[in-house]
């Protein structure tokens, strides 16, 4: 672990005042401008959440569960009260329950009528047991909306040290909108301790739920529908039937007004964390027990009376846990005068209303902090790239936007949770990317990092980041002479497509990623969302909060590439709980099980359509290698059969014109090329497009020449593709993927194990999130070599319809193994010949 060079003595004032300065002089411009004031309206009555939170009534609910029949007798059953906001695992309020029957306990507790409870429960023995599902996932929460005096029933299926036997069934149904009916999509639904989210038809499942009464809940992201619940009996093998109507709540204009607490930074940005996916919830599982994320949330605009404000519309109705912050909801953020972590309530009024607050203290006291971290950063820093700073109490949490000074200077002030820290932990990234674009010295997933040691009172740390992991000063790679690039038709494709992996801190990069993409004349962006297999058997496909992009952060992908011009695809695709090969392998593929899985893939891919359609993307991607097993003659990934049904061919064609009922764009059929060729699936014909995917080895040899490599690709080209796009008639987009690490052109990344034997390494895992592996050689020039003989090739074959480069890593430059170009030699080629396939930007015709 590193040592941070903090000044020893217990006061900097010197160099806070310098600090403080420099922000001023630096920041404090931005922010008085002559636009017109913030605040648009004035209401005529200002109130503030701490009066609200007195005038709201309380009630009192009851929980009552049922345990396990194995749950250990005489071992507390506690009912654990969560704050999402703070982080579900950072600010928990256990309480012990009562014991009413053999298996049953119960508790009475009050909370403001309106509130959303989040909670689950546990079981105290030498360790926390925490309830799980019956397929042995956690339980994220259950959720209770208060609305009176009630009483919920829930089951506990199982413990984290038990396994779950016995019989299960499932809830599933439809929401639709009160007012005319349509569907109502990106609800999340919670029952017996699952989650789901609904689809573009309303439609939702839960799945594995084991028998007894459940609490059913309706729960808006945005607060956009009132939370709804109501009971719900499962029986074993049964399906319980839920169809429900929601009413719309409007919007009305809210205004935040904030004082700061004295020693306060001035023009830092004070933020607004929530519970809501407008206040930066991300609703996912993050770091460190984090759910919001600081560059997600709301930056609130400092004032000439020195207050601070934000506007925003909030649903009516809807019911808010809120913080100001310097940080994120857990780091920086206020504190009462108590020294708790305060987190305030409000429930939206139904007109449009100021909220004034006071912020006591940011949490440090006279003996711990502040900390003072001043950053020098390498001058080689993208000049678009943020600086973040990643800390580590007791594991790593998510990382924080620094407070940028001037050029290659950036400073964070640390208030708190330190106080009862010893030392702790800390380390440099950028673009809240840890893990990956690191600093040279604390790179990977878990590095020891930097140590801070808290020495009591004000203290300041000096550092420097020499290099950026991943980041090479200098590349200089002998590039090929150009040669004469024909033009193309406006209709040539000149594609980017981003990696199927997603994280919330993805979504605020993409104005910079897209302007990017356009710098390199390409006129189309291919976005790959995400749903996730959950359960094997039944196979269940459905959207995870966290794990894959949501409806919103689909919508402001596609509207922020749209304003670029671009033209936006979907490729939707699955993320598999293990390795795709094993997963097929492993299912039982029984007609029953096929039943269940076309059923799930149509749920899936008419949910995209939807949103293609809605959205107003220019094409839809269906098929991948990962449909091959369901493909009429389907079979394994070991050649042997997967038992697909006889029909499976007029399952697919079915499946294809829903979609073309309601998606009216370009339909894209995404097919595998192999060295053994390319195997169109028999009903292709119903598409309008296909979508090559291209990794193919271009040689054997590991000194190859550039002719060599463009003549393999050529001969590929006519031999198989060329006798493609005769016998179909469709046009061709190649879709590229070569990872920059040795191997590559070879079709065989090379990885040195034991007793010195070469073998080949699956390229999946040079991709993120997966972390590296020293063993594989880094080669960027491979990649590029592979970019550069398929340019030159397709040059030469106009009856190529199409480009894509495949894998863009959207958040960030970095120079490593993956098939991503973003920040690499091939990045630069690529655009090269773009302009040259497209002479006219699309901004200029």
């Amino acid at each position: 672990m590193t040592r941070s060079s903090a000044d020893p003595r217990p006061n900097h004032s010197g160099k806070i005042l310098l600090i403080i300065i420099l922000i001023m002089g630096i920041l404090i411009p931005a922010c008085t401008s002559t636009e017109p004031p913030l605040i648009s309206f004035r209401p005529t009555q200002p109130v503030t959440t701490q009066e609200l939170i007195e005038i709201d009534p309380l009630a009192t609910v009851t929980f009552q569960v049922e345990v396990p029949k194995s749950t250990p007798p005489g071992q507390p059953i506690l009912l654990s009260i969560l704050d999402e906001v703070t982080g579900l695992a950072l600010n928990i309020t256990r309480k012990e329950m009562q014991k009413i029957g053999d298996t049953t306990y119960s508790i009475t507790l009050p909370f403001p009528v309106g509130a959303n409870i989040k909670y689950r429960y546990a079981r105290q023995d030498t360790f926390t047991a925490e309830e799980h599902t019956t397929d042995q996932r956690p339980v994220r929460y259950r959720l209770y909306g208060v609305d009176g005096p009630g009483i919920v029933h829930d089951v506990v299926s199982t413990w984290s040290d038990s396994s779950y036997s016995g019989s299960t069934g499932r809830i599933m149904g439809r929401v639709t909108n009160a007012d005319d009916g349509t569907p109502i999509p990106n609800l999340l639904v919670a029952a017996g301790g699952a989650q789901t989210v609904t689809a573009s038809t309303g439609d939702f499942l839960l799945e594995g739920l084991p028998p007894g009464l459940h609490n059913l809940v309706f729960y808006a992201f945005d607060g956009s529908y009132r939370t709804y619940q109501q009971g719900a009996v499962v029986a074993a093998q049964s399906t319980t039937p839920a169809d429900i109507q929601l009413t719309p709540s409007p919007l009305v204009k809210l205004i935040f007004t904030a004082t700061a607490p004295d020693g306060t930074l001035p023009a830092v940005p004070i933020r607004l964390a929530g519970n809501l996916v407008q206040l930066g919830n991300t609703f996912a599982d993050l770091s460190g027990g984090m759910n919001t994320l600081a560059s997600r949330m709301p930056t609130l605009t400092p004032l000439p009376d020195g207050r601070y404000a934000l506007e925003i519309e909030l649903p009516a109705g809807a019911f808010i846990e809120y913080k100001y912050t310097l940080g994120d909801g857990f780091w920086n953020s206020e504190y009462t005068q108590n020294g708790d972590f305060r987190l305030r309530t409000l429930t939206v009024p139904d007109k449009n209303s100021m909220i004034e607050d006071r912020i006591d203290n940011w949490g440090s006291s006279p003996n711990a902090g502040p900390v003072l971290f001043d950053l020098s950063v390498p001058p080689t820093t993208p000049d678009f790239d943020n600086v973040s700073i990643q800390f580590n109490p007791f594991s790593w949490t998510e990382p924080i936007p620094m407070w940028k000074l001037e050029e290659d200077h950036w400073v964070y002030m640390l208030y708190s949770p330190i106080t009862k820290l010893e030392d702790f932990a800390y380390r440099y990234c950028r673009n809240d990317q840890c893990g990956r674009a690191d600093d040279s010295l604390t790179p990977g997933a878990n590095p020891p990092g930097r140590l801070m040691a808290i020495s009591g009172g004000t203290q300041t740390v000096n550092d420097v980041v020499e290099s950026w992991y991943w980041m090479q000063p200098e590349i200089s790679f002998e590039m090929q002479e150009t040669p004469e690039v024909k033009s193309r038709p406006a209709s040539f494709i000149a594609g980017v497509e981003l990696q199927s992996y997603y994280h919330p801190s993805f979504t605020p990069r993409l104005p910079i990623t897209y302007k990017e993409i356009d710098n390199l004349q390409a006129n189309s962006v291919f976005l790959s969302p995400t749903w996730t297999f959950t359960r094997q058997n039944p196979p269940v496909l459905e959207s995870v909060t966290g794990k894959d992009q949501s409806w919103s952060d689909l919508t402001y992908s596609t509207e922020k590439a749209q304003a670029f011009e671009l033209n936006v695809a979907y490729n939707p695709t699955p993320n598999f709980p293990t390795e795709m090969k094993e997963w097929w392998s492993s299912s039982p593929r029984d007609f029953p099980w096929w039943q269940v899985w076309f059923e799930r893939y149509r749920n899936f891919i008419l949910t995209f359509a939807d949103k293609a359609q809605q959205d107003g993307a220019s094409g839809l991607v269906l098929g991948g290698e990962w449909v091959s097993p369901a493909l009429p003659g389907g079979k394994l990934p070991d050649g042997s059969p997967s038992g697909v049904p006889a029909d499976a061919e007029k399952r697919w064609r079915e499946i294809i014109s829903e979609v073309r009922e309601r998606y009216t764009g370009t339909l894209f059929w995404a097919l595998p090329s192999s060295k053994d060729g390319i195997n169109p699936p028999p009903f292709i014909e119903d598409l309008d497009q296909v979508y090559l995917l291209w990794s193919l080895p271009l040689t054997e040899q590991l000194d190859a020449s550039p002719q060599e490599l463009q003549d393999a690709a050529g001969q590929y080209l006519d031999s198989e593709v060329f006798l493609m796009d005769i016998s179909l008639g469709m046009p061709i987009t190649i879709a590229v993927a070569y990872p920059a690490a040795d191997g590559s052109l070879q079709d065989c990344i090379a990885v040195v194990e034991n007793n010195d034997e070469n073998s080949c390494y699956n390229p999946k895992f040079l991709e993120p999130p997966y972390q590296d592996n020293p063993t594989v050689i880094l080669d960027l020039e491979e990649q590029l070599s592979a970019y550069q003989a398929l340019l030159y090739a397709i040059n030469d074959r106009d009856w190529i319809d199409g480009l894509v480069s495949r894998g863009f890593y959207p958040p960030v430059e970095l120079q490593d193994k993956s098939s991503s170009i973003h920040g690499k030699p091939s990045q630069t080629i690529l655009g090269d010949w773009y302009r040259q396939f497209l002479p006219e930007s699309p901004l200029e015709e």
